[in-house]
């Protein structure tokens, strides 16, 4: 008999039960499963499991080798799909968690040119700022902005750097004056993000010590940003917002960027998923896809 193919019955056996269930479940009889246990059994001459006539028991060795079959099943599974991968095109549903806005502006183009390249790709996105899980909640892959808890069992990889850029409505700016420097944002009236949680500073660089934390005066606080940024065109005060969200607004003359000799603070954009023995193909793929095209998003 076949080793792999003895211990993929034995690890079903385990799984569902019992030798009737793990039958049905591999289309074999009854006595066929019973056969691919005794195989193994005497090729290593210890019992695995302990059978009476109304239940079935593993044994303590048969405990540690059900573990470590299901780890070399894996590993053979993961070689079989890496030479599966080097012949197929990606397919199958890619379930993705993205911020709302970011998601709908950003991530959202990549992932559907990258469906429009692969026909066989099925797109299920979930645009929302609720921080979901991607076990409990069944995803392929996030897409998270900001930093990062560190989690054990979930890989990161950065994709994109969001700008962070001070602007206002060239009305606001002719009546209230324009900011020249960071110390200058204290006299000014700010809109800012705030959802849930206390409102989050404004940060600027500085070079070789932390960020410099700007919290300025506030009376509109909007859990959207793109509400914020519709709110400054309208002359309500300034605001602290990605680059790529107010791009438009201000190349239509609706917004003007302020403190230009000022460093950028940079915001990460993380792509995140859990560790496996084998990523599957349409995972890495979107992966690659948005390392390779969000950047150009953010400029």
């Amino acid at each position: 008999m076949d080793r792999l193919t003895s211990m993929s019955v034995f690890v079903r056996a385990v799984d569902l039960g019992s030798f009737a269930a793990a039958a049905a479940a591999l289309d074999l009889s009854g006595p066929m499963v019973g056969k691919h246990v005794r195989f193994l059994e005497e090729r290593l001459g210890v019992r695995l499991i302990n059978r009476t006539t109304r239940r079935q028991s593993l044994t303590d060795f048969g405990r540690a080798y059900y573990e470590r079959c299901r780890i070399i099943l894996a590993e053979a599974a993961a070689a079989d799909a890496l030479a599966a991968d080097q012949l197929s095109e990606p397919c199958g549903k890619l379930r993705v968690t993205m911020p709302a806005l970011f998601g709908r502006h950003c991530v959202a183009p990549v992932l559907l040119e990258l469906a429009r390249q692969y026909p066989r790709l099925e797109l299920d996105l979930s645009f929302g700022d609720r921080i979901a899980e991607l076990a409990e909640d069944g995803y392929d892959l996030a897409i998270r902005t900001g930093n990062l808890a560190d989690r054990a069992g979930v890989i990161a990889r950065r994709v994109a750097r969001q700008r962070m850029v001070v602007c206002a409505s060239p009305s606001y700016l002719e009546e209230h004056g324009r900011p020249r420097r960071i110390e200058d944002l204290g006299s000014h009236q700010a809109i800012v993000y705030r959802r849930l949680r206390p409102v989050s500073p404004w940060l600027f660089p500085r070079e070789g010590q932390p960020p410099a934390e700007v919290m300025p005066a506030s009376r509109l606080r909007l859990d959207d940003m793109d509400a914020i940024a519709d709110a400054a065109a309208t002359g309500m005060g300034l605001a602290w917002l990605p680059f790529w969200l107010v791009r438009e607004r201000i190349q239509a003359g609706l917004l003007v960027r302020l403190l230009p000799d000022q460093p950028e603070f940079l915001y990460d954009v993380h792509a995140l998923w859990l560790q496996t023995y084998h990523l599957p193909l349409r995972v890495r793929l979107a992966v690659d896809a948005l390392a390779a095209a969000l950047p150009r998003f953010m400029t």
